[in-house]
């Protein structure tokens, strides 16, 4: 393959790359929430909800960019287990304010815990860099991520 083939399909490789990394990582966290009887969306809504005392529901949507139904179910079946507790706003009865519950802390923990889960799987793979390798990789994704938000340098 000659050199000017190769840079023209630099971007295919890497969107190829960044596709089976995404892939990878979605088909360990299927596999971390099934094993935990939750769905994508519920385990996904978990670790929204891991370092925040409450949340809104309207800023959980914002942020998880779920359907209204797909997490409206996610999170009826969060309460039904106990694993979230559901709340009206003070002088807003429309609006609901979510937490984890003591039960859902304690399965948050050993979810992270799960020697095959997601979170230990990502957590080996990052500590597997070098400091520099490390600090290198965080900078070609922001070097990226510009490009994408516009901010990049011409």
């Amino acid at each position: 393959m000659n050199k000017d083939h190769q840079e023209s399909n630099r971007p295919s490789q890497l969107m190829h790359s960044f596709w089976q990394l995404q892939k990878a990582i979605m088909g360990q966290v299927k596999q971390t929430a099934m094993d935990n009887a939750l769905s994508v969306p519920q385990f996904a809504i978990m670790i929204l909800m891991r370092h925040k005392k409450e949340m809104p529901q309207k800023k959980l949507q914002a942020r998880t960019h779920f359907p209204k139904s797909t997490l409206s179910h996610a999170i009826e079946g969060l309460v039904q287990a106990e694993i979230l507790t559901r709340t009206h706003v003070e002088g807003n009865r429309r609006e609901m304010v979510l937490s984890l519950s003591a039960h859902g802390q304690t399965l948050l923990q050993e979810m992270t815990a799960q020697e095959n889960g997601v979170h230990n799987r990502f957590k080996n793979a990052v500590e597997s860099f070098s400091d520099e390798e490390f600090s290198a990789l965080i900078d070609m994704h922001q070097h990226i991520i510009s490009y994408f938000d516009g901010d990049e340098e011409t």
